[in-house]
């Protein structure tokens, strides 16, 4: 059993990086853009929007760094517990103040590594419409830029096996923003300051999102 207090592994989350090449690259055909805009060392947090229950393996797989994802601790069941936990990935529970995922967390970006978060909490319309303040917690205590990812599957309903996944084999654009800082720069974590850049990510997400929508055509579907 990890340690509370040990970032997980970096190797595991490069090993868990060369699997999702490997599955997302095989079972759809990813088109990346932008992941020079994702820096190459240092800590970072990867904020991507979720619509589907492939955006985090579809992440690990198109990232330009090896990804540890914040994943909901009903996803650490049966032989995917070990596995989650092997390829670095933090388990946490939505439903409380988890401090241990907290401190895994912070452990992977005192270390230099990358953090994906979903903001939104959980699966839905993929907007960003809804953001917890957990996201600005992590990028002002952390001391981390946030890239803004978009992940945006088919369109086509024909050729699913599974409503939440898009066609296998069709195209998934990925499309990483330019990093922004979360804070003012002030340094300050209090409520108000978390709040303030609360808004103050939000309003950058909703602007990647749109752009990413033009970019690639799908203007009204993620």
């Amino acid at each position: 059993m990890t340690d509370a207090t040990t970032a997980p592994s970096a190797r595991g989350a490069a090993v868990g990086r060369g699997i999702g090449i490997g599955l997302m690259y095989g079972l759809w055909r990813p088109r990346v853009l932008g992941a020079w805009r994702v820096p190459t060392a240092g800590p970072v947090i990867l904020a991507v929007n979720h619509s589907h229950n492939i955006d985090g393996p579809m992440l690990m797989g198109t990232a330009p760094r090896p990804v540890h994802f914040l994943i909901k601790k009903e996803a650490f069941t049966g032989p995917l517990d070990p596995f989650l936990r092997a390829i670095g990935q933090v388990e946490v529970d939505r439903r409380s103040a988890d401090r241990t995922a907290i401190t895994r967390a912070l452990g992977v970006l005192a270390g230099g590594g990358a953090l994906g978060i979903f903001p939104e909490g959980t699966r839905g319309e993929g907007d960003f419409a809804s953001l917890r303040s957990g996201l600005a917690y992590f990028a002002v205590r952390g001391g981390a830029p946030i890239v803004p990812v978009a992940v945006l599957g088919s369109t086509e309903r024909r050729g699913r096996l599974i409503s939440a996944l898009p066609p296998l084999r069709s195209r998934v654009d990925v499309v990483f923003g330019d990093p922004f800082e979360a804070g003012d720069g002030s340094g300050r974590r209090t409520r108000r300051a978390l709040d303030e850049a609360t808004v103050r990510i939000q309003a950058e997400l909703a602007a990647h999102l749109a752009h990413a929508r033009r970019l690639t055509g799908r203007p009204d579907q993620t």
